[in-house]
């Protein structure tokens, strides 16, 4: 399995760096985790949008979903391409109807109410003589709505949705293969639910967007908070992500607080990024200094 940040950015995207995206590549099976704005323009960088088998979107924040339109219209231009090299001497206009009947789109998972959120973005940019060409999110995209809890079997692996504490509802993302385990946890402050959804896994992809824990109802982690919980659940490996800038001292920090409590690597995303994800013993807590005479 591998890890590849394309964005890691908390809003919108700033220096230079997208919002949040990341793909997950475990065998043949190739994911997109959360497509925030900036994400398509990186993703194109690295990997065709066409080559995706699916995308999980955690929760239906900006930062974490805004981009899924013009990926959509990419896949959409992608068929379309397709269909006139296989009828070059055909209308155009005749033969894309075709799309119409073409294959099922890419499997899009969404918050349960996410398909009408994504029917009303694309009616903000309609085509009025090519309406066919509005339609990404019923020919490019196979739009599929989870609840907390649900399980999807995806290739070579396997899904888990696990409810999370955010502004907006939110879930972390497992993802288990014969090739290694991962979790990511979307925007959550600390929660119940970080323990399903971490333990024992390779690696944790963890927001660490704040300096102090959070204690009111938006719902984000500190540095400390994504190495407690590291430490808590043995995990393997720690990769921090969601920044509110690209400071180096910032995010220095974040990661020494993060160190501070979980003795396993402890490492920052930034864009172009990859992270090799392999099964390996978990870390152990990191414990209390020995208290002198004792």
């Amino acid at each position: 399995m591998q890890l590849t940040v394309l964005g890691c950015r908390s809003g919108m995207p700033a220096d230079g760096q997208p919002s949040s995206g990341y793909l997950v590549e475990a065998g043949p099976t190739t994911l997109l985790l959360d497509c925030g704005p900036g994400i398509v323009t990186a993703l194109s960088a690295v990997a065709a949008p066409a080559a995706l088998d699916a995308v999980v979107i955690s929760h239906l924040h900006l930062d974490h979903c805004y981009d899924l339109l013009p990926l959509g219209k990419a896949l959409l231009h992608t068929r379309a391409r397709q269909v006139l090299a296989e009828l070059p001497d055909a209308d155009p206009f005749t033969a894309l109807q075709s799309l119409d009947q073409s294959a099922p789109g890419v499997p899009l998972y969404v918050p349960e109410g996410g398909r009408s959120v994504l029917d009303r973005l694309a009616a903000l940019f309609p085509v009025a003589t090519f309406p066919l060409l509005d339609r990404a999110f019923d020919i490019a995209f196979d739009v599929r709505e989870y609840r907390p809890g649900d399980v999807v079997e995806l290739g070579a692996c396997r899904l888990s949705m696990h409810l999370l504490r955010h502004t907006a509802p939110n879930c972390g993302v497992r993802i288990e293969s014969p090739t290694g385990s991962l979790a990511y946890t979307g925007d959550t402050g600390l929660a119940a639910g970080l323990g399903p959804l971490c333990h024992g896994v390779d690696l944790l992809l963890a927001e660490a967007t704040l300096d102090h824990t959070d204690t009111g109802p938006h719902g984000h982690l500190s540095g400390a908070d994504a190495g407690t919980v590291a430490a808590t659940h043995g995990v393997g490996e720690l990769v921090l992500t969601h920044f509110t800038t690209a400071d180096a001292a910032v995010l220095a920090a974040r990661r020494a607080a993060a160190a501070a409590v979980f003795v396993g690597p402890v490492r920052l995303a930034a864009p172009g990024r990859r992270f090799p994800v392999s099964p390996a013993l978990p870390a152990a807590p990191r414990l209390p200094a020995a208290v002198p005479g004792q």
